[in-house]
């Protein structure tokens, strides 16, 4: 069973296997002690529970509760929420995302812009499993305000946004996906590297 003092031992490149030891019981722990104010031990934990739904459909019995911290006061708790929601799309075989995809995407309009950038970067996580939201995705994506958004973090924002929807653009072909990414490489957002570099990509 993991316990406070065992969880503080485990090195970050030790991560990895140590998520392919979790017992049913460690993960019902580790989902607790999401909720923990320690920094360090809430971040192990959700790093372990990161890594094992990567391989194993055990932390998908937790969507609720991850569902739930969508809607926390804690900026944390929500990323915490949307980033382990992502990780276990690909095992969502009763549909919940399907509910819980406008909770989920109204954190583009967080009022933390970090929380808005790994909204957005997650996102890259879902795709691939659940093609039938593309059109609902790209709507959310390019309705974002950037002018909203601090100008420092308008850029990185904007990168975000237009990686997933160039992904997406690989298998689902979309006027609105070409037109933004037109938009966007013709305003004054990105800088000359950055226009290079997705132009590259068209």
């Amino acid at each position: 069973m993991i316990s406070i003092d065992s969880i503080r031992l485990i090195e970050k490149n030790a991560i990895p296997e140590a998520a392919k030891l979790l017992t049913e019981e460690d993960i019902k722990q580790l989902v607790e002690w999401l909720s923990l104010k320690d920094d360090t031990i809430r971040y192990q934990a959700f790093q372990l529970l990161q890594k094992r739904s990567e391989f194993a459909e055990d932390v998908y019995l937790y969507w609720d509760i991850f569902r739930k911290k969508l809607k926390s006061d804690n900026s944390y708790q929500r990323s915490i929420g949307l980033m382990l929601i992502a990780e276990n799309a690909k095992w969502d075989t009763e549909e919940k995302l399907e509910e819980t995809i406008k909770e989920y995407l109204e954190l583009l309009n967080d009022e933390k812009p970090i929380t808005i950038r790994q909204c957005v970067q997650s996102i890259a996580k879902i795709i691939p499993f659940k093609p039938e939201l593309n059109d609902y995705i790209i709507n959310n994506l390019i309705s974002l305000d950037l002018m909203a958004i601090k100008e420092t973090m308008r850029k990185s924002v904007l990168t975000d946004i237009l990686n997933v929807l160039l992904e997406i653009r690989i298998e689902h072909q979309s006027n609105e996906i070409d037109n933004y990414t037109m938009d966007a490489l013709s305003g004054g957002i990105l800088d000359k590297k950055a226009k290079r570099l997705f132009q590259e990509r068209l």
